[in-house]
């Protein structure tokens, strides 16, 4: 996904941007944050991209065991820069690392070699909520800090649904009925901005943990075993369901000639109802709307049953330690200072993001307290490709949306080329 600041031209890095990571891909910003205090950690080398720069200068400055030099840079320098320095041994003792899987900056990936610092004795990681581990996890050992997670649901006109007599639905069926409603008003039910080609896969990113990880939450192991695949799974009813949409009249007129800014201005201005979108994205929806208490969020549930309702919360992107340099321990002591439950809420409010766990102090965006029981109640994934092996996966879902859309392909296809795709070395 991309990012709030830059929704365009995406890939499979920029979809992880809006889960935190890389909100300004463009611009290099460096600065030298040095804590105040002194300390015997020496100073601490750290690489971070540029959504973490607000976070991190804030919590810098409160750091008194250490000094820093710290730089902040695109995403595409991080991906190769900071992974060069990472096999040549002379990596930053702090820098950023992606959640799960499928990119050269990935935390499994890292992991992998040998290249991470083990992070799993530190008292957060045993908050880590059991759905989200594999975002943080390798071989059952935590090599990813993340401050949180940001969660793909529908963000709604409140007027509209007044107008329609309709409430959030906590149901499929309820959703198609509330959809159908809105119909009859006039109104748009759902904005689909498909030209932006990130904004593809959200609608199937909500309906795959109701569809596939509920029934199968070993899902992804199954499949890096070889012994599942999207085309044989829930991954079809999903794509169906996406379809049922749009055959029952409940996108805009040609959503793959509709951006995203488009999408957003049609529910801001009540056009439309609702769009299927990450969180990361309200502030845009907010600032288009002519009051931010105009709108809401709720979870878009994938099934009839709402007990078998799951929903997709994706990590932050977040920080490792290197595992071969010479600061190690004091790279260690700053992330479980980062761990704390005070730090860890101040950075999830920065990038207004859920925290990973959360206390009295918690302040958590109105919009996304309904999401707060999935995650609470272990019925909460990452989002689907932090956790496939390759970059090529994500432009494929994308491509294939777009194409079923269109009319150019069919589910079974579609879901064979995933699997094809998935399957490359």
């Amino acid at each position: 996904m991309t990012s709030s600041s830059g929704p365009a031209a995406l890939s499979r890095r920029g979809f992880l941007g809006l889960t935190g990571g890389v909100a300004a891909m463009g611009a290099l910003a460096a600065c030298g944050g040095t804590s105040g205090g002194g300390g015997g950690g020496g100073t601490l080398r750290l690489v971070a991209v540029a959504d973490q720069q607000k976070p991190l200068e804030l919590l810098l400055k409160e750091y008194t065991k250490a000094k820093f030099n710290a730089s902040y840079a695109p995403t595409d320098q991080v991906q190769t820069s900071v992974r060069t320095q990472l096999g040549a041994g002379n990596a930053p003792d702090v820098h950023v690392v992606y959640p799960g899987d499928g990119s050269a900056m990935s935390m499994a990936q890292i992991a992998q070699a040998g290249l991470l610092a083990d992070l799993g004795d530190q008292a957060w990681a045993g908050r880590i909520p059991e759905g989200l581990r594999p975002a943080f996890q390798k071989n059952g050992r935590t090599f990813l800090y993340s401050a949180g997670s940001s969660v793909i649901g529908a963000v709604y006109n409140k007027k509209v649904f007044q107008e329609a007599d309709v409430e959030p639905p906590t149901t499929w069926s309820g959703f198609l009925e509330v959809c159908e409603k809105i119909k009859k008003k006039g109104r748009v039910p759902i904005a689909l901005g498909a030209q932006t080609q990130w904004v593809t896969q959200l609608i199937t990113y909500a309906l795959v943990p109701s569809t596939v990880y509920a029934k199968n939450p070993r899902f992804d192991e199954q499949m890096r075993a070889g012994s599942a695949s999207f085309a044989n799974s829930g991954w079809t009813d999903a794509l169906e369901m996406y379809l049922e949409l749009q055959k029952r009249g409940y996108f805009n007129d040609n959503p793959n000639g509709t951006t995203f800014e488009q999408q957003t201005s049609m529910v801001a201005t009540g056009r439309a109802a609702m769009a299927i979108q990450v969180s990361a994205v309200l502030p845009d929806f907010r600032k288009a709307a002519a009051g931010a208490d105009d709108l809401d969020m709720f979870p878009v549930p994938g099934a009839d049953d709402a007990g078998g309702v799951w929903i997709p919360a994706g990590v932050v992107v977040g920080l490792g330690v290197s595992a071969r340099g010479k600061n190690a321990d004091a790279a260690k002591a700053f992330i479980e200072f980062l761990g704390e439950q005070r730090n860890m809420n101040r950075w999830a409010e920065a990038v207004a993001c859920v925290p990973l766990s959360r206390d009295a102090d918690s302040r958590i965006d109105p919009a996304l307290k309904s999401f707060l029981p999935f995650i609470d109640g272990n019925k909460a994934v990452p989002f689907m490709d932090q956790g496939w092996p390759n970059a090529e996966v994500q432009p494929a879902h994308f491509a294939a949306v777009q194409e079923l859309l269109g009319g150019r392909t069919t589910v079974p296809k579609a879901l064979a080329k995933l699997d094809e795709t998935y399957r490359k070395k």
